[in-house]
């Protein structure tokens, strides 16, 4: 009986399956990419592979939703995966195929080197996570649970001038400043904090949504921008803090990931890379790595203990058109002049 219950059983999913209304086409779409990469300024060309030469009576292709043309510019899309998608018609019947392509930049990054114009004292305790110039102060975020801080700093001398300690539940991270407001992230809580910029009371809190975690906060005055620790830069309502979008950072390579830190310098984003010490020059229109500074030798240039991490850490101040670095219990702060190679 057993037998004979399994043979019908088998029987019956043979039908469901098998009396489908759709063909076995095997049809897949042609790219002209390299493993599934194009540079931005090349133009897409598609086709579909017809192996059981069936008869196609019409293509429609979409990236991410959006159609596009069998011969597709590129020059307007930001850098990133997409998801190409062909909706095939053939024999009265439609099907969609789908593949993955990648968008990245058509030229590699420029090489910059620096010039340290100034060496000032930095807190050797403090686990920096972000770092803001405002009218000419220094604002710090650290992290660590149990000693996470925001700090208000006189650069020159490293005098706090505030501070409030976190929560022990909380590992801080980013900061930036915009319209009167502290905006400082969190890590793994999915939850950032606002506070009044002469006070530092806390105002209000915000949750992240599709990021998850909270790693790099800057802003253009405009929008905030926030990291995630993927290759991947949201941008933020300022009003309701509601992650509306994202841009993502290539090189002609392939991605960066791990993005961290973020600093607004002139129309630019700068980015350094979690246990990186070089920083990358991002186009914000697209997420394209235009340049790269290394910042490895200054490692070398501050004491040396059992407790000194990565470089992170960057703040430009627009009052003297200089960049300012530093790391993770490092006891310096550098004023450093960015010089193209």
């Amino acid at each position: 009986m057993t037998y004979i219950k399994f043979l019908i059983s088998t029987f019956l999913i043979v039908l469901f399956f098998g009396c489908g209304p759709e063909k076995n086409h095997d049809f897949s779409i042609k790219t002209n990419t390299n493993k599934g990469k194009i540079r931005k300024n090349e133009a897409l060309t598609l086709s579909i592979n017809n192996p059981k030469e069936l008869n196609i009576e019409s293509v429609s292709y979409k990236l991410n939703g959006t159609k596009v043309e069998s011969n597709a510019e590129l020059s307007k899309y930001q850098l990133g995966t997409y998801m190409l998608t062909a909706a095939v018609t053939y024999d009265g019947l439609t099907t969609t195929i789908s593949s993955p392509i990648t968008i990245i930049n058509n030229v590699a990054p420029k090489i910059y080197t620096y010039e340290i114009i100034n060496t000032y004292p930095h807190e050797i305790t403090s686990y920096t996570q972000g770092l803001e110039f405002h009218n000419g102060i220094l604002y710090e975020s650290t992290g660590q649970y149990g000693a996470s801080k925001l700090r208000k700093v006189d650069y020159k001398t490293g005098a706090v001038l505030k501070n409030i300690n976190l929560d022990k539940a909380y590992f801080g991270e980013g900061l930036t400043i915009m319209n009167q407001n502290i905006y400082q992230l969190t890590w793994q809580k999915g939850i950032g904090f606002v506070y009044n910029l002469d006070t530092f009371d806390k105002k209000s809190t915000f949750k992240y949504n599709q990021s998850k975690q909270g790693w790099g906060l800057c802003n253009d005055g405009k929008v905030i921008y926030k990291t995630d620790g993927t290759e991947k830069i949201w941008i933020l309502n300022p009003e309701t803090l509601a992650e509306e979008r994202y841009i993502e950072a290539y090189t002609n390579k392939g991605k960066m990931n791990q993005i961290n830190e973020l600093e607004w310098v002139n129309g630019k984003i700068y980015a350094n890379r979690y246990q990186k010490d070089g920083v990358a020059i991002i186009n914000p229109d697209n997420g394209a790595i235009e340049g790269v500074i290394d910042f490895s030798p200054l490692k070398k240039k501050v004491t040396q203990h059992k407790k000194l991490d990565v470089l992170n850490g960057l703040a430009w101040n627009n009052e003297t058109q200089t960049l300012f670095v530093t790391g993770k219990h490092w006891d310096k702060l550098f004023e450093v002049k960015i010089i193209e190679k």
